[in-house]
């Protein structure tokens, strides 16, 4: 058994795939519209170049995402996307660039827990936890 995380987007889903690529190392491994498929129908003409389903690897985990359709889309809550992280330096490069644009929950700094833990909601509406575990 596997289990992926699937993020929705409000029709901004390819442009933060570009982000992540960029800023957490990840590799687009396929990107499907909703043009050329059977739910072309099912979407107004204007959102055919949105996306259906997308696949992204980032370390070594699968993330799988969508446009959601008009009138369905709902914010992110409930969860949040954590990413754990080697070094300090790493932690805070990646919780600057999902911050910008974003909204901070938990500055990232040391607790108790971690070398660097903190919360952001990045600019497209997803949740995130930035955790550089303490060393051994």
């Amino acid at each position: 058994m596997q289990v992926n995380t699937y993020l929705l987007f409000d029709g901004n889903c390819e442009a933060a795939f570009k982000f992540y690529e960029e800023n957490l190392g990840g590799k687009t491994l396929s990107m499907m519209r909703y043009e050329g498929s059977p739910a072309a129908a099912q979407v107004p003409s204007e959102w055919r170049n949105k996306i259906l389903h997308a696949r992204m690897g980032i370390g070594d985990v699968v993330v799988m995402a969508s446009d959601a359709p008009p009138g369905r889309y709902s914010a992110a809550q409930g969860f949040s996307v954590a990413l754990g992280v080697d070094k300090p330096q790493e932690a805070e490069r990646i919780f600057e660039a999902l911050k910008h644009g974003g909204k901070v929950g938990m500055l990232l700094e040391k607790t108790f827990f971690a070398e660097r833990f903190g919360m952001v909601v990045d600019r497209f509406g997803i949740p995130w936890m930035i955790l550089c575990e303490n060393a051994a």
